[in-house]
């Protein structure tokens, strides 16, 4: 896929669900995870985070919003359960993005919400586990931004394989097609145009 996302979390308090939406970053791929205002201890991540994912990819701690910083150009996305958000299923996911979630028993701040390009909600009956949220995002945007068979009528796998990606052949451009013949003044002789001046 092209582009780069980045997931975070927002006043998280629980380290085995910070362990657990860091270490589903790392395998769907994620360039960078981060906290903002987080309550949680970074070292008791392990019993989730079995993957160390910490490890492998770029981590950032905010102490609060005031203090986040995010690549140039990336979006911010807000999950969060509410009517006025845009249903995942029918959201069309930034190449350049970071996912942001709230806290357990809590919501984004309306801070947070403040500097969201989107809020997107998962289309559930009520609130999920933040660190399953998390998961179903990433794998929403995996879906539809990968390259894949695709889905048969029937139930069951593809019945055709993906096709092999061809890449085309260089593409010359040249300014030939932009090029117009000078405006002719009055009077102007295109015959006489390279006979020797009279004096």
């Amino acid at each position: 896929m092209k582009g780069y996302f980045g997931v975070g979390v927002e006043g998280i308090s629980k380290s085995m669900n910070a362990g657990a939406i860091f270490r589903t970053a790392h395998a769907f791929g994620a360039s960078f995870v981060f906290a903002v205002a987080a309550q949680y201890k970074r070292q008791s991540n392990g019993g989730s985070d079995t993957a160390k994912s910490l490890g492998q990819l770029p981590f950032y701690g905010f102490p609060s919003i005031e203090e986040m910083l995010l690549p140039k150009n990336c979006r911010m996305v807000g999950v969060e359960l509410s009517d006025d958000a845009i249903d995942m299923p029918s959201f069309r996911h930034p190449s350049q993005c970071a996912y942001v979630l709230g806290p357990e028993r809590g919501s984004l701040s309306a801070q947070m919400v403040e500097k969201c390009d989107f809020i997107l909600k998962i289309p559930t009956s009520f609130c999920i586990n933040v660190s399953v949220a998390a998961a179903l995002v990433m794998y929403d945007r995996t879906l539809s931004m990968g390259r894949f068979a695709e889905r048969p009528v029937r139930a069951g796998g593809p019945t055709e394989a993906l096709p092999v990606h061809v890449s085309g052949g260089p593409v010359l451009r040249t300014l030939k097609p932009y090029r117009q013949a000078p405006p002719l003044g009055d009077g102007f002789d295109p015959e006489g145009y390279n006979t020797p001046l009279k004096r």
